[in-house]
């Protein structure tokens, strides 16, 4: 028995919202794209486009699994970001859009460069794999505490054919010699903040990827003094920040002696990178 995509889309799209589940028509297509192999554009150019009945039944049970706010992207096993593919799981954090702003602007600086890149808290990969995609001359290096988090940036930089070096370690402890760029988009929340977030960050992202201590700074701290050591003299430092801590990360460069910082803005306005000359 095959079923009409417009009638199936409908009713999983009324199930995800009554379950209060955001942008419950995306996440519908998502699973339809993954399982089905069907595009809304090309649902567009066929309106009685049908489904078989074992296909719809699997998505049906990708619906309960969302219904129970366990992310699509973890349901689907991937995720895009700039145009690559990523694996996540629950060992790493959900590539965001909001990072696109921080990978633009160190591929920006880095352009042909023969420089070298240093990503750490690398989570998935996705800003190291990024960068050593787009920019050509560039040797990159990431690293993470968790050796759950590099194994999945392992395989995710075999599935996108880049030759990023990954390195287990507790921040600089494992690094060894100088960078030209250090990157990171560290935990960032505070601690008391993380009971707040949405089920689908707090229950099924990893913890340590989120945790930033008490005041959200203490990654920031650790990193922007360490680095003096690992960052070449004149060499760039960038990092994603929380909308809300622009200043005090500003400050914390300051007062380690970098100079030229400067704090960008994401698409809704609000300050998402900073960015410090050693």
């Amino acid at each position: 028995m095959e079923i009409l995509v417009r009638d199936f889309v409908k009713e999983n799209t009324d199930k995800l919202d009554a379950a209060g589940i955001s942008d419950a028509s995306v996440d519908i297509w998502l699973l339809l794209e993954h399982f089905a192999d069907i595009k809304k554009s090309d649902y567009l150019a066929n309106p009685h486009m049908e489904l078989s009945k074992v296909t719809a039944e699997q998505i049906e049970e990708a619906v309960e699994k969302r219904i129970n706010h366990i992310p699509v992207q973890h349901i689907i096993g991937q995720t895009e970001f700039m145009g690559l593919t990523f694996k996540v799981n629950d060992k790493v954090l959900v590539p965001r859009f909001d990072t696109e702003i921080l990978v633009d602007e160190v591929v920006k600086y880095v352009g042909d460069e023969f420089f070298k890149v240093l990503d750490m808290c690398t989570g998935s990969g996705c800003i190291a794999i990024t960068v050593s995609d787009m920019c050509d001359n560039a040797t990159v290096v990431a690293s993470d505490i968790s050796k759950d988090a590099i194994e999945v940036a392992k395989e995710n930089n075999q599935i996108n054919c880049t030759d990023v070096t990954f390195i287990e370690s507790d921040l600089f402890e494992s690094v060894e010699g100088t960078f030209d760029v250090i990157v990171s988009n560290p935990p960032y929340i505070k601690t008391e903040d993380i009971k707040d977030l949405q089920d689908e960050v707090k229950l099924h992202d990893p913890h340590l990827a989120l945790d930033g201590g008490e005041s959200g700074l203490d990654f920031y701290r650790s990193i922007i003094k360490d680095a003096k050591e690992h960052l070449k003299n004149s060499g760039k430092i960038f990092f994603e920040i929380g909308f809300d801590q622009a200043e005090e990360v500003s400050n914390i460069l300051k007062e380690n002696g970098y100079h030229d910082i400067v704090v960008k803005k994401d698409l809704s306005g609000l300050d998402r990178v900073v960015i410090a000359r050693n």
